[in-house]
């Protein structure tokens, strides 16, 4: 028998108007139909329907957890120091940890992530290869100190999150887990009602070998990904690749040197030279871990940060400051030229392939030179997919234009490999009774970020829609009027819940029909059945949420109708 939620009796209190610092539809409308409440920047309340909403979602990820052999746990939130300390993060992650001491002195944060413990936890409990392989997953309070949290749930500073983890012995194993995880994300989604895509990612910081996202398209989102029109080419943005196409530059003629005062941007030199951008290289100087590196790319195109960062993960990337050029005679503001460049490490995106020839700059104040040929005049140390995509930039698999939409992160999986295993030195006694590495997977899903997600893709102009599988009641039973429809709704209400159906009713005294049929819209259950106006002939109306169907139906049919 399923529980009856009687609204007089349900602590919820729904607002008119949008609030005053929302700025994403899944913030507004889970504000505005009780579901959250904001308590300080980043930190929400989920109210008693929101807390439904999140428990159903939790529900369907370990059931298709536990169809694959994952065993479920639960590590602390509250972790000590050292394990982040051995595997480098507690530095990397910088200013998103928090970070604390007890009373006497130990460190300790509160987990962004568990890859360490979880690597610990297993260490400590098996011992052989046929201990192996194990999948554990948790679902747990996450905690990040973003620097402006915003857009509701979608980042908090506290947040739910299903991890889970791989551990095996061999590469192949690590790959069968991985599929396995991939196959139950898109089971999980499936059967939350989403909408998502699945993109290849990088795998930055967490290492590894591949990497995929799970993305859900949604203006709100805070990702961008690339969808080829033409075949099934999908990527993050930081994944999106160029190929290295080398040509003859046997043509190009010698270095020249070009007077160009007062150019030191790309738009003054092409204009001053009447020469497209696209003829030009731009030469952006960062430092990476301290250490001055040039990056070059077309000149028409932006150099991505964020990407480049991810390359170039653990390290620390940051522009340079006009202090950084002082005492290096070698690198001359505006002018920097890859040819002669001393003691710099020279990075390219693969359009600055080995044959072709650019305009760019002579180390010399007001000079810039011409025919530089790349392979000739000046050698590439790394090659990166480091410019920011465009709208129509060639798909890496069949060459069509590709499109840029914009989506919401609902899951990421990694195969990482010995990474953790190497810096706790996880090892089992192998078949042939030697030790044997461990290899691992990591996988994850943003439980209350998927809660967004779904408020995002499904609401409408009314409010809140949510899918079936996920929502906090399946029907929901409007009293639209005195004592005798509230008897028949109550009624009705009792005889579906007997019979497994999960129930709201709004029998609250004092309230119109009006603010109840705008609550029942905002609030988004699936199926209303309202008890209105022919009560007396045991007649409801039945509406769709989601089509605004209607039809009248008996207090039989209806019970017949709901319960099949």
């Amino acid at each position: 028998m399923a529980q009856v939620q009687r609204m007089s009796r349900l602590m919820i209190k729904t607002l008119r108007d949008d609030p005053a610092d929302a700025e994403t539809l899944s913030h507004k409308l889970l504000v505005r139909a009780g579901y959250v409440r904001r308590n300080a920047a980043g930190i929400w309340t989920w109210l008693p329907l929101g807390k439904k909403v999140l428990d159903n979602i939790s529900r369907v990820v370990r059931e298709e957890m536990d169809a694959i052999g994952a065993q479920e746990v639960l590590l602390p939130a509250l972790l000590p120091k050292e394990p982040y300390e051995a595997s480098a993060r507690w530095e990397e992650y910088g200013d998103l940890l928090f970070r604390l001491k007890d009373r006497k002195g130990g460190e300790y944060l509160l987990g962004p992530t568990h890859e360490e413990i979880f690597t610990l936890v297993v260490k400590d409990q098996v011992a052989s290869y046929k201990d192996l392989p194990v999948m554990l997953y948790q679902i747990q309070t996450k905690y990040r100190d973003e620097a402006r949290p915003r857009s509701g749930v979608l980042r908090g500073r506290e947040f739910q999150m299903k991890d889970s983890y791989s551990f095996d012995t061999t590469d192949e194993g690590l790959a069968e887990a991985y599929g396995l995880h991939r196959e139950a994300y898109q089971k999980i989604f499936a059967r939350l009602g989403l909408d998502y895509r699945i993109v290849s990612a990088v795998s930055g910081a967490m290492g590894g070998s591949a990497s995929e996202e799970f993305l859900a398209p949604a203006a709100a989102g805070e990702d961008t990904f690339v969808d080829c029109p033409a075949c099934d080419y999908a990527a993050n943005t930081e994944a999106v690749t160029f190929p290295l196409k080398p040509v003859d530059g046997a043509a190009h003629g010698p270095v020249e040197e070009l007077d160009t005062p007062d150019t030191p941007t790309i738009e003054s030199l092409a204009e001053h030279l009447g020469v497209p951008a696209s003829a030009t290289l731009k030469n952006l100087l960062v430092k990476v871990d301290g250490e001055i590196v040039a990056v070059g790319v077309p000149g028409d195109r932006e150099v991505d940060l964020g990407k480049l960062g991810e390359h170039l993960a653990p390290a620390v990337v940051e522009l340079v400051t006009a202090e950084d050029f002082e005492g290096r005679d070698d690198l001359v503001r505006g002018y920097v030229g890859p040819q002669g460049l001393e003691k710099v490490r020279y990075i390219a995106d693969p359009r600055i392939a080995p044959g072709t020839s650019w305009i760019t700059g002579a180390n010399k104040k007001d000079t810039h030179a011409r025919d530089v040929v790349c392979g000739r005049d000046f050698e590439v140390d790394d090659y990166l997919d480091v410019v920011v995509v465009e709208q129509g930039d060639p798909c890496p698999a069949c060459g069509t234009g590709l499109k840029l939409d914009r989506a919401i992160e609902i899951g990421h999986i990694f195969q990482l490999g010995r990474k953790y295993a190497d810096t706790f030195q996880l090892d089992v006694l192998g078949q042939q009774g030697k030790p044997v590495r461990v290899t691992m997977g990591s996988y994850g899903i943003g439980v209350s970020r998927a809660v967004a997600a779904l408020a995002e893709q499904t609401a409408d102009d009314q409010g809140l829609c949510w899918p079936r599988e996920i929502a906090p009641a399946d029907v929901h039973v409007v009293a639209a009027g005195k004592a005798l429809q509230t008897e028949l709704a109550l009624d009705i209400a009792e005889r579906l819940a007997a019979a497994g159906v999960r129930v709201l009713v709004d029998d609250r005294a004092g309230v119109s029909p009006g603010v109840k049929f705008t609550d029942a819209e905002l609030i988004g259950v699936p199926t209303i059945l309202i008890a209105g106006r022919r009560s007396a002939e045991q007649i409801l109306e039945l509406k769709d949420r989601r089509t605004g169907t209607r039809e009248e139906l008996t207090a039989e049919e209806a019970i017949t109708r709901l319960t099949v």
